[in-house]
Parts: C-alpha cells; sequence; structure tokens
C-alpha cells in the first residue's frame, strides 16, 4: 500500500500548553499510517491532549555502550525513554520508534522509567571483569526530567557510582540537578564527576516554544552557579544553534 503521512493533530486542540508538539505521525518502522481527513459526514471533534503516562521497563543491563569514534566516552546510563520536557527539536525523538510508538506527542507523553537500573548497574560494576570509565548519565533523554522528582531513580544511580568511585558525567536542562548538589559535591571532591547545563536561548518566550517543559533560561544559569558554588567541575552545553532562530545568542549565552 502507499502510505500516507500519519498525523492526528486534527483530532487535537490548536495550540498545547507545555507541549512541544500537536503531531503524532505513525512510528518510523510501522507498516501502515493513517490520515485524519473530512469525508462529508461532520469534522471529527477535537479530543485532549493525552496526559504523561509512565510504564515501568525491566531490563537485563542498565550501561549502553557505543562505538563512535566522534564521542569521548563509550557508555552511557539513561533510566528513563521518551522525555517530558517535550523539546521539539530533540535528536531522541526518533528512538521511540523502536517501541512502536511516535516520535511525536507519544515522545513527551508515552514515558518508560526503569526502577531496576541501580541494582542492575551495581551487579555491572562488580563483575571481575568491568573496566571503570567515563559513563555519561543521561544522554538520549534528561535523567532529571519531571518525573524522576517523584521516581529518583536518577539519585539511586548517582548513590551507586558514588559508592563505587566511578567516573561519571552527565547533561541536563533541568532545575532538579539541584536536588542532588550534594552528591554532585561529593563526586567532585572525590574527583569523578563532570558536567554540563543545556543553554539554548537566553529569551524564556522563545525557550517556552523549543522546549516547553524545562527550567527557564534564567534558572538553568542560576543552577550552573549552585553547581560552579560546590566546587562541581560544570559547563554550558549550547546547542543546538538554529540559524535565523537562536544562533545570534551564542556570545552573550
Amino acid at each position: 500500500m502507499n502510505a500516507r503521512f500519519a498525523d492526528t493533530a486534527g483530532l487535537l486542540p490548536s495550540a498545547a500548553h507545555g507541549r512541544g508538539t500537536l503531531r503524532n505521525p505513525a512510528g518510523r518502522f510501522e507498516p501502515r499510517q493513517t490520515e485524519v481527513f473530512d469525508d462529508g459526514w461532520g469534522a471529527p471533534e477535537e479530543r485532549p491532549l493525552p496526559p504523561t503516562q509512565v510504564t515501568e521497563e525491566h531490563g537485563k543491563t542498565a550501561l549502553t555502550y557505543n562505538t563512535s569514534p566522534d564521542l569521548d566516552f563509550d557508555r552511557t546510563l539513561n533510566p528513563y525513554r521518551g522525555c517530558e520536557h517535550g523539546c521539539i527539536y530533540c535528536y531522541a525523538r526518533p528512538s521511540h520508534g523502536y517501541l512502536g510508538l511516535s516520535a511525536g506527542l507519544d515522545f513527551e507523553t508515552r514515558l518508560f522509567a526503569k526502577p531496576d537500573a541501580p541494582k542492575l548497574l551495581e551487579a555491572e560494576l562488580r563483575k571481575p571483569g568491568y573496566k571503570p570509565a567515563l559513563v555519561l548519565v543521561g544522554a538520549n533523554t534528561d535523567a532529571w526530567q519531571p518525573v524522576e522528582r517523584g521516581l529518583r531513580i536518577t539519585r539511586q544511580i548517582l548513590e551507586t557510582l558514588i559508592a563505587f568511585k566511578h567516573p561519571f558525567g552527565f547533561i541536563s536542562k533541568s532545575a532538579l540537578l539541584l536536588r542532588d548538589v550534594d552528591l554532585f559535591a561529593e563526586a567532585a571532591r572525590l574527583g569523578i564527576c563532570r558536567g554540563y547545563v543545556s543553554v539554548t536561548t537566553l529569551d524564556a518566550s522563545l525557550a517556552r516554544k523549543l522546549e516547553p517543559r524545562t527550567a527557564a533560561p534564567q534558572r538553568r544559569l542560576e543552577v550552573l552557579a549552585a553547581l560552579a558554588q560546590a566546587g562541581v567541575p560544570v559547563g554550558a552545553m549550547v546547542a543546538p544553534m538554529i540559524p535565523g532562530l537562536n544562533d545570534h545568542e551564542l556570545e552573550a549565552i
């Protein structure tokens, strides 16, 4: 069959407070796609935006390895699949296709949490043949996104890494980093951590469009300052730079 571009935007409200997109095209690996259209029997009614759903995911390992020559780390740890921050430009959106879900609204509303990750990590670190190297926490989706406030999976992961004196890095655009400043400070004292706070723009109105559920730009700068004051090696990750939209802010950031 000739697949038609799938988009359920016609069934959703015309504005989405706190969501990065209204589109929800079929997953990239799905065999068929559909589209909404008026067949003359009346236009479909709008339906409310879906709430965030969190499903537990139980795996066999916590660490994911890569062999990319472009990266200075070979292992990552992601406590969550999907991200409620809803950044419209997120490079991780297509990964939801592996779950049979959409890179659109599904990515920011259909989340998967890994409650076993801390114990799985400990088991991997205890293996006789394991060789320590920096593990990047939250490389794919933000490990400090809103659901972490209640689930606290990421905090348990940090506690495990510190207990083993294992080097780690982090990247986030969440003010929830400040909850764990005590752990970051301890890791910095041991010389085993470094990280970045993602700052895309200093324009709060633009940030609300690009990154609807993240901390405001000024708040992120405060997070940077607090981490630095606690002795944590931290910097600003300035990306993406989008020509004509935020590239003129690079020097100011």
